[in-house]
């Protein structure tokens, strides 16, 4: 009997409002176009072999949900890369900056293991970056929870 492995991918799905700008600004900041879409509606890009963005219209988005489609101020989800360092998490941000987005829309994040931070694409969607030391991250203990109080 053979057993096969397969990684799962995960396909983030975003309304955006203009759909060539979209993919030159995921494209800046580390995608690349893939041909899983046909351009005209809904655009395809990739982070990994496993990490896909699917930028469609707002009317091809509206195909698949009945909600409205949130607008800049309202949020959703935050959406989180793993980046290979500090200044790889700090490039990513200077790389959406430069091709429209909006820096660190909400706080750094420094946790001595970690380091995060995040960037607003030009819809609005927010994702973070952060980096992770798998060592240091090990050894880290999160402080205990009080225990309840018992009448």
């Amino acid at each position: 009997m053979t057993t096969t492995t397969t990684t799962p991918m995960i396909f983030v799905n975003l309304p955006v409002t203009d759909l060539e700008r979209s993919v030159a600004f995921y494209e800046a900041v580390g995608a690349t176009r893939n041909q899983f879409t046909d351009g005209a509606t809904a655009s395809g890009v990739s982070f990994s072999d496993a990490i896909h963005v699917m930028l469609l219209t707002h009317k091809k988005f509206s195909e698949f949900t009945t909600r409205a489609i949130a607008g800049r101020d309202t949020a959703q989800t935050l959406l989180c890369l793993s980046c290979a360092s500090r200044a790889a998490v700090d490039a990513a941000v200077a790389s959406a900056v430069a091709a429209g987005g909006v820096a660190d829309p909400g706080p750094v994040q420094e946790h001595g293991f970690m380091y995060g931070r995040s960037f607003e694409d030009p819809d609005g969607h927010i994702w973070e970056v952060a980096w992770m030391d798998p060592a240091a991250m090990h050894s880290y203990a999160p402080a205990a929870e009080p225990a309840p109080v018992t009448a």
